[in-house]
């Protein structure tokens, strides 16, 4: 007998009965998380050069959400999609520029940005995690995150560089988000920003995840990328530190350890956790059920980060 949920088809295994030993042990050691985190808001970030493009890992990724949902969690989905929408702009030969990590955004890549996002890569995401059994609901980031124009400043002569509509979230609006959270639905949120004009701006899918993360108070916010976590040798993953502690990573950074692109995604993941988060992820989406691995088994396979003095260390899922 084969397990589906309308269109994604589940084959059953044959096991041995060791393996099937294997499988129940797997099950008790994640039973305490399951009870720790039941009834919690989780922020997961998605998207991205692993998810677009790639059926197999969106829909890998999105089966570990609705299994989140499915045990009591309260799973909200912050997704990205510059793959896609590089490709979409290359299709129309609209230039695509960036500048320290930021896609300079003209009132013409906005309108493509805004079509890709809330028009395919949200309802897409939304029409999977149905189609595995769970309920979610596409949410549009203006609708709910105000923002201000993000004014960034050139490294090498101190000028500001015009990013066009690019923001930076100011405050996020929950009432919304909490009432679907109230229904055990599935929040999928597009990253943008509304101004105080009326002004839609297109905002980094990492900043939208940490502000609502925030807002929310989550337990946890979960970075999915196509990277291990962090790495003392960024050439090796077996190098993967599985666990840090704010009051680590200054000495880290000036062992050159958390360095470039790396650098302001920790400084991010330091200002969630002052601002109340209690735990932050960077994980590999790569791996098969990345987010299951990392959320209920004792050690991980990504890097978890803390508030708490390094003196205070205590099991990798759950730190309460």
């Amino acid at each position: 007998m084969s397990l589906e949920y309308n269109k994604i088809k589940i084959e059953p295994k044959k096991d041995t009965k060791e393996s099937l030993v294997k499988r129940a042990m797997v099950l008790i050691e994640a039973l305490p998380y399951i009870k720790a985190f039941a009834g919690k808001n989780i922020v997961v970030k998605t998207g991205g050069s692993f998810m677009e493009g790639n059926t197999t890992n969106k829909e890998r990724v999105l089966t570990d959400v609705a299994f989140m949902q499915s045990v009591n969690m309260l799973p909200i989905v912050v997704h990205g999609g510059g793959p896609t929408l590089s490709k979409r702009l290359g299709e129309k030969a609209i230039k695509s520029e960036f500048v320290n990590g930021h896609r300079i955004t003209s009132k013409e890549v906005l309108q493509e940005i805004h079509k890709v996002m809330n028009e395919e890569i949200n309802p897409e995401y939304v029409r999977i995690l149905q189609q595995l059994g769970a309920k979610a609901k596409e949410v549009h980031g203006e609708d709910i995150i105000t923002a201000v124009k993000k004014i960034e400043i050139d490294r090498k002569t101190g000028k500001e560089i015009d990013l066009g509509f690019v923001g930076v979230p100011l405050k996020v609006d929950m009432t919304y988000i909490q009432m679907i959270l109230n229904d055990k639905i599935i929040p999928v949120i597009t990253p943008f920003g509304k101004g105080e004009d009326g002004q839609i701006y297109n905002i980094n899918a990492d900043l939208s995840a940490a502000a609502v993360a925030i807002a929310l108070q989550a337990r946890k916010l979960v970075y999915l990328s196509d990277t291990p976590g962090v790495l003392r040798d960024s050439n090796d993953s077996s190098t993967l530190i599985s666990e840090l502690y704010v009051d680590e990573i200054e000495s880290l950074k000036h062992e050159g350890i958390i360095k470039g692109g790396m650098l302001p995604k920790v400084e991010s993941a330091v200002e969630t956790l002052r601002a109340g988060v209690e735990n932050v992820h960077f994980i590999d989406g790569r791996l098969e059920h990345a987010l299951l691995l990392e959320l209920f088994t004792d050690h991980g396979i990504g890097t978890i980060f803390s508030i708490r003095e390094s003196s205070t260390k205590v099991a990798k899922g759950d730190q309460d």
